[in-house]
């Protein structure tokens, strides 16, 4: 297996690396004035392992970034500064509520009087969908409260997250990991790949490795004083809390959430060493407009104010 030193070492970072260090740096060290606030770092997204270097097939993840880009609203809503770091194309905040259509449909042309100059209004009966959305984006954006920054590979991910983690490490217990991306665990070694598209005349024999776990080194050097939790996704419930803890027992990281594939939009269970709890969303609550990451979020500030308290002490 490849440690997470020789994985740096032998993949180069993103060309806007440096750009996108700068912008962490800035954002981190603005919030760290305050001494009262919080701030999390929610990776979201899959990660795709490219076949070759000059990119057409790769492997990828199914993620979408539903629970990434919502959980980011319910921490914003909550006061926290968020650092969001998102695959490319995947959902965001705010904007996820709308496809393209659906937004389009929700606008109409004025130009009753054939004017050069027509307008766009927003239809009356989408009004009050749109508003509270866009209210809640603009105070986030005036409060310089939400960072976007996006990656596409296994690499890009892991480069960006490092350089979030150096930003995030002069909060101490104030920082808090929501590392919700399905990151892939393959990956093909930049030495072993072929500089073009892989040619169809034949089936190419592909060599894998695993991915470094890079909680290791996050958990007990990058932010040692941060709250860090993780997801696991399995398809088998009865391997579901044993591997969650075996994660904690490994990483010694505070939290693991942890959901089955098929149940993942109303059951999650949070795992620590000694306890595990469930949060399941009724057909009711779902019928209602709840999503399950509103109380996903309020558990895990719940949990971060009473880590914060006890190391206080």
């Amino acid at each position: 297996m490849t440690s997470w030193e020789e994985f740096y070492a032998c993949h180069l970072p993103p060309s806007d690396f440096e750009d996108n260090r700068q912008l962490l740096k800035q954002f981190c060290e603005n919030h760290l004035k305050n001494k009262n606030q919080n701030i999390v770092l929610i990776t979201s997204g899959g990660t795709i392992a490219p076949l070759e270097h000059n990119t057409v097939r790769f492997v990828d993840n199914f993620s979408a970034g539903n629970r990434g880009s919502a959980s980011a609203e319910f921490f914003l809503d909550r006061g926290y500064a968020v650092i969001f770091l998102f695959r490319t194309k995947s959902l965001e905040p705010f904007t996820r509520h709308f496809s393209g259509q659906q937004f389009l449909d929700m606008l109409e042309i004025n130009d009753r009087e054939h004017t050069e100059n027509p307008s766009i209004n927003v239809k009356p009966d989408s009004v009050d969908i749109l508003l509270p959305i866009l209210r809640k984006y603009k105070e986030a954006q005036e409060s310089n409260r939400l960072l976007y920054i996006n990656f596409t590979s296994v690499s890009d991910y892991l480069w960006l997250l490092r350089a979030a983690c150096e930003a995030l490490a002069s909060f101490e217990k104030r920082a808090l990991l929501f590392l919700a991306a399905a990151v892939s665990d393959f990956y093909v070694p930049q030495d072993d790949m072929p500089k073009h598209k892989i040619q169809s005349s034949g089936a190419p024999k592909i060599s894998l490795q695993l991915v470094p776990k890079i909680l290791k080194p996050l958990v007990g050097n990058w932010v040692p004083q941060a709250f860090v939790v993780s997801f696991k996704l399995e398809t088998d419930d009865s391997l579901l809390i044993a591997k969650s803890r075996e994660s904690l027992m490994k990483y010694n990281h505070k939290l693991v959430i942890a959901n089955i594939l098929q149940t993942r939009r109303n059951r999650v269970v949070f795992v620590t060493p000694t306890s595990s709890e469930e949060i399941i969303l009724t057909k009711e609550q779902a019928l209602s407009g709840l999503e399950i990451e509103e109380p996903i979020v309020c558990e895990i500030i719940k949990r971060h104010e009473e880590f914060q308290a006890t190391v206080a002490q």
